[in-house]
């Protein structure tokens, strides 16, 4: 059955089949939504007209590709350079017609990066760039300095990169606190619609629907690379995302964190002993709300979900913990080790009457 036309929708579609480099945009679209070719192709020469689209080859063999407008330039890092100025006559000349919250987040999200190149990276110079097209803005924020994450495993006296990384994607670490509060980084990262770090031999990416990837490459990097994208039609803004992550009533203070747990794990190794579930839940005291996300992760240990979910539990009764993403098996763990917390928080008459009903048991 056609699609119902919506204002803008038929643009949004062609765009995208652009982008996506479809060969038969005409059909598709006159398909999806009952219209007819030659409506169609005049929409395509109208958007030709309009700059957002090139065409090249004969009306039978007709391409289309996205016009994109790039910009790069390099600074050198020193006290006399601002962020603030760098984005005013650098990024924001290019980004003319783009809706007041994406250009917010692009503002936020730029100036954060290259605040933290300015005042972190120990580096000689910083490489921003900016490219647009009709569907995605790209900001690229490199330094050559010595790479964030090397610099907090080594500040913290971290395991490793990796370590670094997972620290990093709970939100507020600095290793200059008088000075940062150590929520850019994590506040960039869901403002985007993707938002990706390569620092040493580890790339990272975080999506808004919290999803996460890291990737390992045996060669090491130098410096540390900011890749952040948004849809110029997107309708995200920052309060949105700074509302999702604050508890109600606490004027929009950074209280609730989203921790990947399959960040504690190395390579293709389990998730069962109380060191890596001590590593994951190391400075989330800080928060009141913890979510876990499991995805990707396919089992745990009893041990694993016995230190996050009773003795952590237990030591900050204060925290209030929660999980999604979770299969059959790590659901399993997770209750179980619940029914323990709660079977210690008994009075010991009522534990030793829960006994003999045979509902429950303790190690």
């Amino acid at each position: 059955m056609p699609k119902t036309l919506s204002a803008g929708e038929l643009d949004r579609f062609l765009l995208r089949a652009v982008a996506q480099g479809e060969s038969d945009i005409a059909g598709t679209t006159a398909r999806s939504f009952g219209l007819s070719r030659q409506a169609v192709n005049k929409r395509l020469r109208d958007l030709t007209a309009g700059g957002a689209i090139k065409a090249t080859g004969s009306t039978r063999a007709r391409r289309y590709t996205l016009s994109v407008i790039e910009r790069e330039s390099t600074y050198p890092i020193s006290p006399e350079l601002k962020e603030d100025q760098v984005w005013r006559e650098f990024v924001r000349p290019l980004l003319e017609g783009v809706s007041p919250n994406v250009l917010s987040i692009c503002q936020y999200g730029f100036t954060e990066m290259v605040n933290n190149a300015i005042d972190h990276s120990e580096g000689a110079h910083v490489r921003c760039s900016v490219s647009r097209s009709a569907v995605r803005i790209q900001l690229r924020v490199l330094d050559n300095g010595v790479g964030i994450l090397r610099k907090i495993k080594e500040n913290l006296d971290l395991e490793d990169e990796q370590h670094a990384m997972l620290e990093l994607s709970k939100g507020k670490l600095t290793t200059d606190p008088a000075r940062h509060t150590g929520e850019g980084i994590f506040f960039s990262s869901r403002v985007f619609d993707s938002f990706s770090i390569l620092s040493g031999h580890l790339f990272f990416t975080h999506s808004p629907d919290d999803r996460d990837w890291l990737l390992e490459d045996k060669d090491w990097v130098a410096g540390t690379g900011i890749w952040m994208e948004i849809d110029p039609g997107s309708s995200r803004s920052t309060k949105e995302v700074t509302a999702r992550y604050s508890s109600l009533g606490d004027d929009y203070l950074f209280t609730i964190t989203h921790v990947p747990v399959g960040l504690a794990r190395y390579g293709d190794e389990n998730l069962v002993s109380r060191s890596q579930a001590k590593r994951l839940m190391a400075r989330v005291e800080k928060f009141k709300e913890v979510v876990l996300d499991f995805s990707g992760v396919n089992t745990i240990g009893q041990a694993f979900a016995d230190e996050i979910f009773r003795v952590f539990q237990q030591m900050h009764p204060e925290v209030k913990l929660r999980w999604f993403n979770v299969n059959e098996e790590v659901e399993g763990m997770i209750k179980r080790a619940i029914a323990q917390q709660n079977l210690d928080q008994m009075p010991l008459f009522d534990q030793q009457e829960k006994g003999s009903a045979g509902s429950g048991s303790t190690e």
